[in-house]
């Protein structure tokens, strides 16, 4: 059996407010892992990875179940059947590597084009490591797009 694989950067690692609600009691594995990008945190409160160069912080969950990615879908405001620009986040699948760089496997994610991340005032995350208990004063930066 194939395991349906998501890297998860923001609310959906596990401790963080949308874990519970949608992948709690349906993940099978959950590995720390990172993923090349760019992480931005947005002010409505979570936050968004657009396609880059840079390190990204996250958690690779796999799941039995892939009706999962429709619920995930419905949450990101992801429909395959609309155009790109009408989605807040578009599914893609990339490579994601384990802690010491190692690649795991191809899994999807979620990622906001800059122009949207720009258009909701999105913030850079210096570090590539976004957590909603952390103080943006102190982790964030700003940059040019």
């Amino acid at each position: 059996m194939s395991l349906l694989k998501v890297f998860v950067y923001g609310t959906l690692k596990p401790g963080e407010y949308n874990y519970q609600r949608y992948c709690a009691g349906k993940v099978v594995a959950a590995q720390p892992a990172t993923a090349f990008g760019r992480l931005f945190a947005l002010p409505v409160g979570y936050p968004a990875m657009t396609a880059g160069e840079e390190t990204v912080c996250g958690v690779l969950l796999s799941f039995s179940d892939p009706a999962v990615l429709q619920d995930l879908d419905q949450l990101e405001d992801y429909d395959p059947h609309r155009l790109p620009a009408q989605n807040e986040y578009n599914r893609v699948q990339i490579e994601v590597f384990d802690l010491s760089g190692q690649m795991l496997d191809f899994a999807w994610v979620y990622l906001m084009t800059p122009e949207q991340v720009e258009r909701r005032g999105g913030v850079l995350v210096a570090s590539g490591c976004w957590s909603a208990g952390e103080s943006p004063e102190n982790k964030y930066e700003t940059t040019d797009f």
